[in-house]
C-alpha cells in the first residue's frame, strides 16, 4: 500500500523487531534450540515469527503451548525461558540485520530535528547489546525495553512516557510499528501510528487494525513526516 497522509510532529518513536531489525531468524534459532533442550519438536521460522512482538516470555509461551495461549505448566514455562535467555545471548546478532534503508533514514530524521526514541518489547539485556551491534544505539535519546516498566506494548504506558521524556503533546509524537501491539499502544495513548507492512503481523491484516499509513519500505517514511517546530 503506498503511503498518502502527511504527519507533523517534533518526536518519532521505533519499535525494534520487524520495524527497524530482521531478528526473526536468531528469535527462532534459539526458540527451537530451548524446544530441543526440553525435548520437543521445533516449529518453521514462519510459524515463530507469527508470535513476535508481545515479548521473549510470550514467544516461550507460545512456543511450548504451540500457540494455545496458556496451557503449559508454569515450571516449564519458566525452565523454558531460561533456556531461551541462554541461547538467544549467545546468538543475539548472527542473522540479524537491519531492514533496506534505516540508517540512512535515522539519520535523516534526527538532521530534520526530530528527536528519535525506541520503544520495544524486548527485553533491556537483550535491546541495548542488539541496537549496539547493529550500530543503532547513537540514534536514540530513550530507549524503553520491555521490562523497563511496569507494563509493555500493547499498553500504551510505554508511549505515554515516551511523550513525557520528550515533553511534547501525544499528538506530536509518531509511533513507527510493525504490529497490532503497535497499533493498540499508539491508539491508547491518543497518537499517530504509521506501520511497515514487511514485519511481524501476528498473522493479522494491519489494513484491518486500524493504522493511519502503512509503509512498504522504510524510506517511504521521510515522505511521510515533517518536523514541527
Amino acid at each position: 500500500m503506498s503511503a498518502v497522509a502527511r504527519f507533523e510532529g517534533r518526536a518519532i518513536v521505533f519499535d525494534l523487531d520487524g520495524t527497524l531489525v530482521h531478528s526473526g531468524p536468531d528469535l527462532a534459532l534459539a526458540t527451537n534450540k530451548m524446544l530441543k533442550q526440553l525435548g520437543m519438536a521445533p516449529y518453521p521460522e514462519q510459524k515463530i515469527f507469527s508470535w513476535l512482538g508481545t515479548g521473549a516470555k510470550a514467544l516461550v509461551k507460545h512456543a511450548i503451548d504451540g500457540g494455545k495461549n496458556g496451557s503449559a505448566e508454569t515450571a516449564l514455562v519458566r525452565r523454558g525461558y531460561e533456556l531461551f535467555c541462554q541461547f538467544y545471548l549467545d546468538g543475539l546478532c548472527v542473522h540479524s540485520a537491519l531492514y533496506p534503508d534505516v540508517e540512512m533514514v535515522l539519520g535523516e530524521l534526527r538532521q530534520s530535528g526530530f528527536r528519535l526514541g525506541c520503544v520495544t518489547n524486548k527485553p533491556q539485556s537483550f535491546t541495548e547489546p542488539l541496537l549496539t551491534a547493529l550500530g543503532l544505539d547513537h540514534y536514540f535519546e530513550l530507549v524503553v525495553s520491555g521490562d523497563s516498566l511496569p507494563k509493555k506494548k500493547p499498553d500504551p504506558m510505554p508511549l505515554v512516557y515516551m511523550c513525557r521524556q520528550f515533553d511534547a503533546m501525544h499528538d506530536a509524537v509518531i509511533m513507527v510499528g510493525d504490529s497490532p501491539s503497535d497499533i493498540r499502544a499508539a491508539r491508547a495513548a491518543k497518537m499517530p501510528v504509521i506501520c511497515v507492512s514487511y514485519g511481524y503481523n501476528q498473522g493479522i491484516d494491519l489494513t484491518k487494525a486500524g493504522p493511519d499509513a502503512i509503509i512498504d519500505s522504510f524510506k517511504e517514511l521521510t515522505e511521510l513526516v515533517k518536523y514541527k517546530c
